[in-house]
């Protein structure tokens, strides 16, 4: 179906159903067109999403969620075993073979052990919905007392942590750097289509929805495993990469640099309505929401934003404008860089595919501009002809592009250059 002439029409019985008092059916039927429109992509017969197929969140069954299993994916993700937090921390699922013992990664009693990828009940007092869950990869040399960095990835509309996981590939890229990766799962009873709500008020700030219960997860985390909290990253994709644009903003005390794939930027809209229009053309100017006053007191953390040129789910000027809130935000900021100087690179991934990277640092000294590089504070891919997907991912996962340059490698390269002591 032509996008541009399904969002005409649903405008047009939207607006019907709100002048006749039917807001209940107007907010309906514009949720299920956004999901929709998330999830097409998987249908078109595109390099992007060939061979993708989305895997489904599990229902749980009473207090005992179901064991996830990824083994028909390309990319081998072992099978998360599930941990109740509320009870002993007694796995409720056994390895698919025996293993030898590993040392813990944590002296703590409930840490997931080394070489793990480990679904987590979780439970939060503040959360409108219980319990919750996550992901939760703890590479093989992880030790108990070596501090590690910690990558929060927040997965799009239809996906799940496994899928997501697999589709990245962010495991196996994070194990030789001994980091861990935490991946939250949205349950669909918070939207139906397992999106982060981004475009909701209640949702878009510190302290409260989605943005607090996140946070909640990392301290959970924190408290169990070494973690370097100058090394703390978030990044997604789509509605993924839009929450993680917020996680920056309002937490810039906590993650050291934030990576967004296919999204848009922070508060880019604040209802659905908003959300549809954003999506297709960018955020109307002055739309977006600010951050709290305790946030707007630090210099955002830096961004790395890839987005393509050809993405007709979420437009390519959401990426720019990502780039350029980081931008505003850094010149605006206590201790913030007033000026950038952009660098512009051109260069194609090993499958041919042409990209455009723009690089975003402060001016250095002159004199000494080569031998210490200014540090940079942001990078936009600008993808030529990659669709909504992830460049450089995995078929075995869904929303992927494996003819893109690697997202995964270079987010992850971009993270580790940033530790937050290097920007206060």
């Amino acid at each position: 179906m032509n996008w541009n002439l399904n969002l005409k029409r649903l405008m047009g019985e939207a607006t019907q159903l709100v002048r006749s008092g039917q807001l209940a059916d107007a907010t309906r039927a514009i949720q299920q067109t956004l999901g929709a429109a998330v999830a097409r992509h998987s249908n078109e017969p595109t390099p992007a999403s060939a061979g993708a197929t989305p895997l489904q969140a599990p229902s749980p069954a009473g207090d005992e969620a179901p064991r996830w299993s990824n083994a028909n994916t390309a990319q081998d993700v072992e099978d998360a075993v599930v941990i109740d937090r509320s009870s002993a921390p007694t796995p409720q699922a056994e390895p698919k073979a025996p293993t030898a013992p590993r040392p813990a990664a944590s002296d703590h009693p409930l840490a997931e052990p080394p070489g793990s990828f480990t679904r987590v009940v979780f439970t939060h007092a503040d959360a409108r919905r219980h319990p919750h869950h996550y992901h939760l990869y703890v590479p093989p040399g992880a030790t108990a007392g070596t501090p590690m960095p910690l990558v929060l990835m927040l997965h799009g509309c239809t996906q799940n942590p496994v899928d997501f996981a697999t589709g990245t590939g962010m495991n196996d890229a994070a194990a030789p750097a001994n980091a861990l990766v935490l991946y939250p799962e949205q349950p669909h009873s918070a939207n139906p289509n397992g999106c982060w709500n981004w475009f909701r008020p209640g949702d878009q700030h510190r302290g409260s929805g989605e943005p607090a219960l996140l946070v909640a997860m990392l301290q959970d985390v924190m408290a169990r495993h070494p973690v370097d909290a100058q090394r703390v990253y978030v990044a997604g994709l789509s509605a993924g990469g839009a929450m993680a644009a917020l996680l920056g903003r309002e937490y810039p005390e906590l993650f050291a640099a934030v990576g967004v794939h296919s999204g848009l930027q922070a508060g880019a809209a604040h209802n659905v309505m908003g959300a549809l229009s954003a999506m297709k053309n960018g955020a109307k100017p002055g739309s977006a929401t600010h951050p709290t006053a305790e946030a707007s007191a630090l210099p955002p953390p830096p961004m790395i934003v890839f987005h393509g040129d050809a993405d007709t789910t979420v437009h390519a000027h959401n990426g720019e404008q990502l780039v350029q809130a980081t931008l505003t935000a850094l010149a605006t900021a206590p201790g913030g860089a007033a000026q950038t100087v952009e660098a512009v690179h051109t260069g194609q991934s090993t499958s041919g595919q042409g990209y455009t990277r723009r690089v975003y640092a402060r001016p250095g000294p002159a004199s000494s501009s080569r031998a210490s590089p200014s540090p940079v504070v942001a990078e936009h891919w600008l993808l030529h002809g990659a669709g909504h997907a992830w460049a450089g991912g995995h078929a075995g996962g869904s929303h992927t592009d494996p003819r893109g340059v690697d997202a995964t490698q270079e987010m992850l390269r971009f993270f580790l250059e940033h530790p937050r002591a290097a920007r206060d």
